[in-house]
């Protein structure tokens, strides 16, 4: 009796987390450059936030974007983002001031602070975005500016200019409770 009620005090914090999650969140990537337009969708993104303290962490396999031009995918799969060495992208982090948030069906602004991953290179940024709750789902949006270099990316000089420097990747998220 005593080690069933052991094992119920040190699971029950695991079983309580208010957990909401999806994994067929929505990432864009966009270039833009005076030559030419680059864009991507990739709909097999998992996220998970906990509604107790706002963590949220999301990752993206990067074989599941999905370009217009076959030409450009390969490129971006095996030259750029080096998919078969670097399979994923994700951030860790935190929704900003979490318990002041009170969450409704009008989208409120949102600051989050974490680590972004991508190439195999984690740093540490600040972005905002939009956080909403509506019919038991949470909604979520933010774009990250991304710096291509700061990930260790490499653009050959033939193509540097049709590729931004600055990229933007706008995720967008239904969040279910688990």
């Amino acid at each position: 009796m005593n080690k069933k009620l052991i094992i119920l005090f040190f699971f029950t914090p695991l079983i309580a987390k208010d957990i909401y999650y999806t994994r067929s969140g929505i990432v864009s990537f966009f270039s833009s450059t005076p030559i030419e337009d680059i864009k991507a969708i990739n709909e097999q993104t998992t996220c998970v936030l906990d509604m107790d303290n706002g963590d949220v962490s999301f990752r993206i396999p990067i074989l599941g974007f999905n370009f217009k031009n076959g030409l450009m995918q390969e490129h971006f799969n095996e030259n750029y983002l080096e998919s078969d060495i670097y399979p994923h992208a994700g951030f860790k982090g935190n929704i900003d001031n979490w318990e002041q948030i009170n969450l409704s069906e009008q989208p409120q602004a949102v600051s989050l602070t974490g680590i972004m991953t991508i190439h195999g290179v984690s740093k540490e940024i600040v972005e905002t975005g939009k956080i909403s709750i509506k019919d038991g789902k949470v909604n979520g949006i933010a774009t990250f500016k991304i710096v291509v270099a700061d990930y260790n990316i490499k653009i050959p000089k033939i193509v540097r200019q049709n590729i931004a420097e600055i990229v933007e990747v706008t995720v967008k998220l239904d969040l279910k409770k688990k």
